[in-house]
């Protein structure tokens, strides 16, 4: 026989109105109490029907995660963060990918926070840096939180959470310079991400500071996939005075340069080093194995969860954070080659 709340509230010795605020982790609750309805929950081995509950009243208890991005690492990370802190506040996740650049998109999420119940939703980049989509999220009085790249906040009445792609690509770049590297290429991403022009200002920046030039050669527009990195290095590997060095703007696009550059009868890193960015199972799965940003997007989506559901919860004042990146040295650079 299925154990209920009614179970779960005899056995505790309170009400059943105790046992639902105890399980929706309501905050005014006693801690003895929430310890002694626990207990009954743990022994009677009950499990709460979230979905019914989300049905029930007027609160919702469904947390959206809104992206658009074909980097499934990076989607998979953010997925098992959002979900570390939905089960632990008692919370579901819902999943909805969409398309970013689809005239519709507006219509698309508002709809789907009025129809689906959704308390909140993550947003990740580039809807995240869309402000036609924050408008119409606002204008409905959705709840948000955004996951954007930047060294600062514009928006100080939203929830955010700040990646700094800008400080990680003038650090990973600067590795390169100590090395010796004075010719170094940059394989961009999609350039509707944010992240892309951080890490490109990032990668000007380190030349600006050590006094180097920036030959628009070495810049080479993509998109964040393994077949974009492949056909940029091609491109740089084919040019007269090609770099001795890449800064590539992920590690899927990384990988895909060391591909094609092994292929070409490079040896990596000896003469051409690859950097990428982001510290995915890429960067781990290729040989030599990359030298990155570490980026930890699983803590950063679980911490704007939380953030999400405590801002709607207790009405907390923290409206942000800063997740700085740090290069992590591994085998695919090195001093460059001499001519």
């Amino acid at each position: 026989m299925k154990v209920t709340i009614n179970d779960v509230a005899k056995h505790a010795g309170v009400s059943i109105k105790t046992v639902s605020r105890v399980t929706n982790n309501e905050p005014s609750v006693k801690q003895a109490t929430v310890e002694k309805v626990n207990e009954a929950i743990k022994a009677l081995h009950y499990q709460p029907n979230l979905a019914a509950r989300n049905l029930a009243g007027n609160k919702s208890y469904a947390i959206g995660f809104i992206y658009d991005n074909p980097n499934a690492y990076y989607i998979i990370d953010m997925q098992n963060g959002i979900l570390e802190a939905c089960k632990s506040k008692g919370y579901e996740l819902v999943i909805h990918p969409c398309n970013a650049k689809s005239e519709t998109i507006c219509d698309e999420l508002t709809a789907l926070v009025k129809y689906s119940r959704l308390a909140g939703l993550v947003l990740t980049p580039p809807l995240s840096e869309d402000p036609k989509v924050l408008k119409a999220l606002t204008e409905i009085d959705a709840h948000y939180v955004r996951i954007i790249a930047g060294e600062k906040d514009n928006d100080s009445n939203g929830l955010t959470i700040l990646v700094n792609d800008k400080f990680g690509a003038i650090e990973i770049t600067q590795h390169l310079i100590d090395l010796g590297h004075k010719h170094i290429a940059f394989l961009s991403g999609d350039l509707h991400h944010k992240s892309t022009k951080e890490r490109l200002l990032g990668f000007k920046q380190a030349l600006t500071n050590n006094g180097l030039k920036l030959d628009k050669n070495y810049i080479i527009e993509g998109k964040y996939s393994f077949e974009s990195g492949v056909d940029g290095a091609n491109q740089l590997i084919k040019q007269k005075n090609r770099p001795t060095a890449i800064v590539a703007c992920n590690d899927e696009i990384a990988a895909g340069a060391l591909f094609a550059a092994r292929l070409a009868g490079l040896d990596i890193p000896t003469d051409l080093s690859i950097v990428g960015f982001e510290d995915s199972p890429f960067s781990r799965q290729t040989w030599p194995k990359l030298t990155t940003v570490h980026q930890p997007n699983a803590e950063i989506a679980q911490v704007a969860t939380e953030l999400l559901i405590a801002k709607r919860r207790e009405h907390s004042a923290t409206n942000s954070k800063t997740f700085t990146p740090e290069p992590v040295i591994r085998d695919s650079s090195t001093i460059p080659k001499q001519k």
